[in-house]
């Protein structure tokens, strides 16, 4: 069964890379996944790995190490960010000035400049992580006298929905926030669109796509 369960995430990534455009780069969404999935998926041609928790990461990262490129996709939380920095060599989900400050000046502690994204809440839910997209733009002015931090561009989750044409919407006004912040600023990557959704989100402009079931099957509780 073992060995099954590996050939089959061997041919998820097949096929998964096979339907990317070219411009589209793919992040094999790793929680809970073990490290010998994790390998596999590296073998089977995966070149960034996202992880929600440092702790989590942190211990995967001793045993596969500079393999692939790693980014955090999840919560950050303040007192985790010298070890995330460490680690890390994107962030995608700065949603306030203060964690980026507390970045800024971890990284300026180990003389490294960290690639970060903002984390943009494009359905404006209570619950959820991110930035409202009216102050996007403001937070990346904020962030610009920082040395050791530099915004790269967005990353938004969306509501959740059964129907992943329902994620359209908020994929689209994503994009169009893109656009308009790149005016000013020099920003490339748009973060978006999962196992369920991430066809639909290249169509509306997506370059970085997050996929952990579509690769590994369902997380078992």
């Amino acid at each position: 069964m073992l060995i099954e369960g590996m050939a089959r995430i061997r041919d998820n990534i097949r096929d998964i890379l096979t339907s990317l455009p070219g411009h589209v780069e793919l992040v094999a969404a790793t929680k809970s996944r073990s490290v010998e999935e994790i390998l596999e998926a590296i073998e089977g041609g995966v070149k960034i790995v996202g992880e929600n928790y440092t702790r989590e990461a942190e211990e995967k990262f001793r045993a596969i190490g500079s393999k692939v490129k790693w980014h955090f996709i999840g919560h950050l939380q303040k007192n985790k960010v010298k070890k995330a920095v460490r680690i890390f060599d994107m962030i995608e989900t700065i949603d306030s000035v203060e964690i980026a400050a507390a970045i800024d000046k971890a990284c300026a502690e180990i003389k490294k400049v960290m690639p970060v994204l903002i984390e943009v809440n494009s359905g404006k839910e209570e619950n959820k992580s991110g930035v409202l997209p009216e102050d996007t733009e403001n937070l990346i002015k904020d962030m610009s006298g920082f040395k050791n931090i530099k915004p790269v561009g967005l990353m938004t989750m969306g509501p959740f929905f059964e129907n992943p044409e329902d994620y359209r919407q908020y994929f689209k006004a994503a994009r169009q926030l893109f656009d308009r912040i790149k005016i000013n600023y020099d920003i490339k990557y748009l973060s978006m669109g999962m196992s369920d959704s991430y066809h639909i989100a290249i169509q509306e402009g997506a370059s970085l796509v997050r996929i952990g079931a579509g690769i590994f099957g369902p997380r078992i509780q």
